[in-house]
C-alpha cells in the first residue's frame, strides 16, 4: 500500500452523502449474501458452503463513489459481481433506483436485481456496468479497438453504424487517447497497460451507465499510468454523473477516489464511514491494523506493528460469533458467547460491526 497520509484528497469531491436529492439512492443493499457449495457431486448434495458474502448491507447515491477494501479473499469482487448480475446471490436483495426512469419496469418503480430477466436484463445492462481488473486479459485480442468499445452500442441497437463510429471517436477522446482515429483500428497487444485500461473504461462508459463497479482497475498498472487512470476516472464522475463501487486492497487509492468506505472481513462489512472519517478515526480493531500496515514514506518514523495475531481464517462454515474473534486483540467472552455483531452506527454516519466499541 502507498502512504495514506501522503495520498492527496480527490478533486472535486462533492459533499459524501449516500442518497439522491429526492432521498432515494441509486443502490440499496439488503442482507447480501452468497454461499458457493464445497463437495457437492452429480448425485450428492454440497456438505459445506463457503460463505463469500454474508449479510452485507448499504447504500450508494447517484454520483457517490463507494470503495470496499479489505485483505484479499474477503469477499470484494463478489459483491461487485452480485451487483451487476454476473452472479445471483443467495440470499438478500439489491434494488435500483435509475434516475432515468424511462427504461424502469413501470413508472417509478424500482428495479429488483432478483426479478429482472429477459429484456430488462438488456435495459439493466445499459445502466450498470463493470470495469475488470485485468486489461490484458478482458480483451478479445483478435478484435480492433472500435470493435471492443462499440460492441455495447451494437447489443443495445443504439445508433447506426456512423452514430457507433462517431460515438466511439468521442469516449476515446473523453478517456485522453487522442487523436482518437489512430486507436479505431488498432489491436489491444498493440497499446500499452494504461491504454488498455482507458479503453477498458470507455467500453464500460460509451452507453452512459449510471453505476460502474471498478474492480482495482489500477493494481496491473505502473504508478505513472495509475495516477492518470485515477485522474480520469473522478474527471468522468464529475462530468457524467456516473456512481462507482470501487473495488481496491489499496487504503491509499481508495482515499483518492471515494466518499465513504466500506471495509470488508471474511464476508462482512465491518466498518463504513466517509472517507477521511474512518482514516483518522477507525473504530474496529481490522480496520486499525490495516491502517497501522501501511508504509509511511518517513524512513525515521517507526510504524506501530499491526496489533493482530494468526492468518485469515476459513470462509468454509465459518462459526456464527465474530468473524474476526481469533485475530482480534480486544476480543471478550462476549465476542465468543454471541452471533457476530450486527453493524451499527456509533457515532453520526460511522457504522461498525463489533461489541466492544
Amino acid at each position: 500500500m502507498e502512504s495514506v497520509s501522503n495520498t492527496p484528497e480527490a478533486p472535486n469531491a462533492r459533499t459524501p452523502g449516500s442518497e439522491a436529492s429526492d432521498g432515494e439512492p441509486l443502490v440499496a443493499v439488503h442482507g447480501l449474501t452468497k454461499l458457493f457449495p464445497v463437495g457437492a457431486g452429480p448425485f450428492r448434495k454440497p456438505s459445506s458452503f463457503i460463505h463469500a458474502v454474508d449479510d452485507v448491507s448499504f447504500q450508494l447515491g447517484h454520483g457517490e463513489s463507494l470503495g470496499l477494501v479489505g485483505e484479499s479473499g474477503c469477499g470484494k469482487t463478489t459483491v461487485g459481481k452480485l451487483l451487476v448480475k454476473l452472479l445471483e446471490p443467495t440470499d438478500g436483495e439489491i434494488v435500483f433506483r435509475f434516475a432515468d426512469d424511462s427504461v424502469a419496469p413501470a413508472a417509478d418503480d424500482p428495479w429488483d436485481s432478483a426479478a429482472i430477466r429477459g429484456r430488462l436484463l438488456r435495459s439493466f445492462r445499459r445502466r450498470v456496468q463493470m470495469i475488470f481488473q485485468d486489461p490484458y486479459e478482458s480483451m478479445n485480442p483478435r478484435r480492433t479497438i472500435y470493435d471492443i468499445i462499440s460492441e455495447p452500442l451494437s447489443v443495445q441497437g443504439m445508433g447506426d453504424v456512423q452514430y457507433r463510429v462517431d460515438r466511439v471517436l468521442e469516449i476515446l477522446t473523453l478517456v485522453g487517447l487522442a487523436p482518437a482515429g489512430a486507436f479505431l483500428f488498432r489491436h489491444p497487444h498493440e497499446l500499452s497497460g494504461g491504454q488498455r485500461q482507458r479503453i477498458a473504461i470507455a467500453r464500460a462508459l460509451v452507453i452512459r451507465p449510471s453505476f460502474v463497479v471498478a474492480d482495482e482497475p489500477t493494481s496491473m498498472l505502473d504508478v505513472s499510468s495509475r495516477t492518470g487512470v485515477m485522474s480520469l476516472m473522478q474527471d468522468l464522475a464529475t462530468e457524467l454523473g456516473v456512481a462507482y463501487l470501487y473495488v481496491t486492497h489499496d487504503l491509499a487509492v481508495a482515499r483518492y477516489m471515494c466518499h465513504r468506505i466500506a471495509v470488508m472481513y471474511l464476508g462482512k462489512v465491518v466498518e463504513l464511514a466517509e472517507t477521511e472519517e474512518l482514516l483518522r478515526n477507525p473504530l474496529h480493531p481490522y480496520t486499525k491494523a490495516l491502517l497501522s500496515a501501511v508504509p509511511v514514506a518517513d524512513p525515521g518514523r517507526r510504524r506501530q506493528v499491526p496489533d493482530i495475531r494468526g492468518d485469515l481464517a476459513t470462509p468454509i462454515d465459518p462459526p456464527s460469533r465474530c468473524r474476526f474473534y481469533e485475530r482480534c486483540p480486544a476480543a471478550t467472552e462476549r465476542c465468543l458467547n454471541h452471533p457476530h455483531p450486527p453493524i451499527e452506527e456509533k457515532t453520526p454516519g460511522h457504522l461498525v460491526a463489533c461489541y466492544e466499541v
